[in-house]
């Protein structure tokens, strides 16, 4: 196998996900670039872990799909510190539990890897519309509302500040560098829908290691499910709600220059032209414009209304996150 060693970690939680993870495994174990392992992070769900490790327990002797609890406090950056830490590989992967990777995933990340200042590569997450079909209101604009790639992102391989966190891959010398994935930011277990724990390692990964070029390749895809619960605008709100407060974390860690660059261009120039075009569709007539054009608006506002709120809060003492270095990684 020529190119790095690639660990795929994928951080699991319920048992209602369970053909889902059985899924993301099968495309792990198909790809044209196999994967150094597949690692399973179980989030504090024993009956989960244990009905999974009796599902592979001829793949976990060979060494091919280990089963592991979560080692730190319940939550994804915890479960992915977990993973990163018992992993092998040069390159660790990371899928989410509710995806599934085209075969080449693996092969045009570890393509990226050929210059030595690669430190992380992305790819492109196509949403799969439990309905079928993208709602009419819904903006592609606003795509990572449901964890995938958004209107807005450069095509082809191009640099980027930071990965989407369910379909990336770091080398490992950059946790040695900036340790790993902060608690207290992403998702916890609690029902609010929260994020950003990978832009936050990204930043500080730079300033760790200046010379870092971080990657997004739109060849190495994924295809990730959106259930119905989430094609509903409630959800949309409180996503939007979460991502706010979460940037406000975010830019309390590593400063609101840093922490706020990309958003600004996302904020001027992307989510205009949006609106833009929802309005022209609602005056041709076509279906959803103007509720795309609505959609963008609210979802901007309320966003920006997490900010205050989650930026209040940080000054008050109210929001901790802490950042760990990732030990116990076996090295190969």
């Amino acid at each position: 196998m020529s190119g790095p060693g690639i660990s795929v970690v994928i951080c699991v939680y319920t048992e209602d996900r369970w053909e889902d993870i059985l899924a993301a495994v099968s495309s792990v174990r198909a790809q044209s670039h196999p994967a150094l392992e597949t690692l399973l992070v179980v989030d504090h769900n024993d009956a989960l872990r244990e009905r999974l490790a009796k599902e592979y327990k001829e793949h976990e002797a060979a060494g091919e799909v280990r089963v592991l609890a979560n080692a730190g406090p319940r939550g994804l950056s915890a479960g992915r510190n977990t993973g990163i830490a018992a992993s092998r590989g040069e390159v660790i992967a990371f899928l989410d539990d509710d995806a599934v990777a085209e075969r080449d995933w693996l092969r045009h990340f570890a393509a990226g890897y050929a210059d030595p200042k690669v430190m992380a590569v992305g790819g492109r997450t196509v949403p799969v519309w439990a309905s079928g079909r993208r709602p009419a209101w819904f903006p592609e604009e606003f795509d990572w509302v449901v964890g995938c790639t958004y209107r807005g992102l450069p095509p082809g391989r191009v640099r980027v500040r930071n990965v989407l966190g369910g379909n990336a891959s770091f080398r490992r010398e950059a946790f040695d560098a900036a340790g790993g994935f902060a608690t207290g930011i992403g998702r916890d277990g609690d029902k609010r829908p929260l994020g950003c724990e990978e832009t936050e390692l990204c930043i500080r990964l730079s300033r760790a290691r200046p010379d870092a070029v971080l990657l997004i390749d739109d060849r190495a895809v994924i295809h990730h499910r959106v259930p119905e619960a989430r094609e509903h605008f409630g959800y949309f709100r409180t996503r939007t709600y979460a991502e706010g407060l979460s940037k406000a974390l975010v830019a309390r860690s590593v400063g609101a220059d840093k922490g706020l660059e990309s958003e600004r261009r996302y904020t001027t120039r992307v989510l205009p032209a949006g609106v833009a075009r929802g309005l022209r569709d609602a005056v041709l007539a076509r279906p959803g414009g103007a509720g795309r054009a609505g959609a963008i608006v609210a979802g901007v506002l309320t966003a920006a209304g997490g900010y205050v709120v989650g930026s209040v809060r940080a000054r008050r003492g109210g929001a901790t996150f802490s950042v760990a270095p990732v030990e116990g990684a076996a090295h190969d």
